[in-house]
């Protein structure tokens, strides 16, 4: 299995750790490091940073809110990355959540799903040097052939990723959620599309970095098709006060330590080689490791195990 590495731009965690977790992936030789976009960095921004301050990794921006970001913006920031600093640049889209385009940006998410093909389509054009058609704005920075992922959690969603994906991304999933998107993907038409999957990774987590995990997902158990995933791994309960209007505070008191490895790579190393196999099994092809840095370490020890023991589990 390929492992990558994302930053994580924990909510409790200062937003600087960021560029020091990158340069400890790229330390590790990981190929790729995966660059969201919450409420600090731009992140382009942020990948312009990180290439300039590393020797080799390849980020990947995203994924993007295709109903915040338009798809001149999206190419425009790619070639950027690569124009300024060398380095190839690759693409997330997505459709993210109410929050985010509704309420942080004030755009409407009506059409997203829709909208992910079409973005998808029109980024590629750009990226390779053509003429947008519908614009008509071409890029007059030199071609960036771009791998774009699409992250998908819907059936329409799925569906733009087996007609325009490079990759399929899932975040914070079981492994039988794996499975279950591997049968959609193919089914759809997208056999050759690979699945990555952002997953925490935690060896024997302390208490501040289970506190950290914990944190993160409290907004997922409620959410829908999340709530579904997480009472089939066995915590409907915990769905239930979720989505019971409880205050986030309740739920965060009543997150069992049990939850984050059924979503994660977290426990002891024979543990997480366990879920690493898991993973694998039910089709996943990248381990996109989200690492947890709340004992100070910027991610080094997450990041560490998870590539040894992914490739103690290949070369044997």
């Amino acid at each position: 299995m390929n492992i990558e590495a994302v930053l994580g731009l924990w909510q409790d965690r200062p937003a600087a750790e960021a560029t020091s977790t990158a340069k400890i992936a790229d330390e590790l030789g990981l190929a790729r490091i995966w660059i969201g976009e919450m409420a600090t960095y731009d992140a382009f921004a942020l990948a312009v940073s990180v290439a300039s301050g590393t020797d080799r990794i390849e980020p990947v921006v995203g994924p993007l809110a295709v109903s915040v970001r338009s798809p001149v913006g999206i190419a425009m920031g790619v070639a950027s990355i690569s124009s300024l600093t060398g380095r190839r640049a690759h693409l997330a889209l997505g459709t993210s959540s109410p929050v985010v385009v509704e309420r942080w940006h004030g755009r409407s998410r009506e059409g997203s799903a829709a909208a992910l093909r079409s973005t998808a389509h029109a980024v590629r054009t750009l990226l390779a040097g053509d003429r947008e058609p519908s614009s008509g704005f071409r890029l007059r920075l030199p071609p960036v052939f771009s791998d774009i992922a699409i992250a998908a959690f819907g059936s329409r969603a799925v569906s733009a990723a087996a007609a325009h994906a490079d990759v399929m991304l899932l975040n914070m999933v079981t492994p039988a959620a794996v499975a279950q998107f591997r049968s959609q993907l193919d089914a759809a038409g997208g056999s050759h599309v690979p699945i990555a999957a952002w997953l925490v990774g935690a060896v024997e987590p302390t208490p501040e970095e289970t506190a950290q995990i914990h944190g993160a997902l409290v907004g997922y158990l409620g959410a829908p098709g999340y709530g579904e995933m997480f009472a089939d791994a066995g915590f409907g309960d915990l769905v239930g006060l979720a989505r019971s209007g409880a205050h986030p505070r309740e739920i965060l008191g009543a997150i069992p330590d049990d939850l984050a490895p059924a979503v994660g790579l977290v426990g002891s190393e024979t543990r997480i080689g366990e879920l690493l196999e898991q993973y694998e099994e039910a089709g996943l092809d990248t381990a996109c490791v989200v690492p947890v840095t709340g004992r100070g370490d910027l991610g080094r020890t997450a990041l560490e195990t998870v590539s040894s023991l992914s490739g103690a589990s290949a070369a044997g």
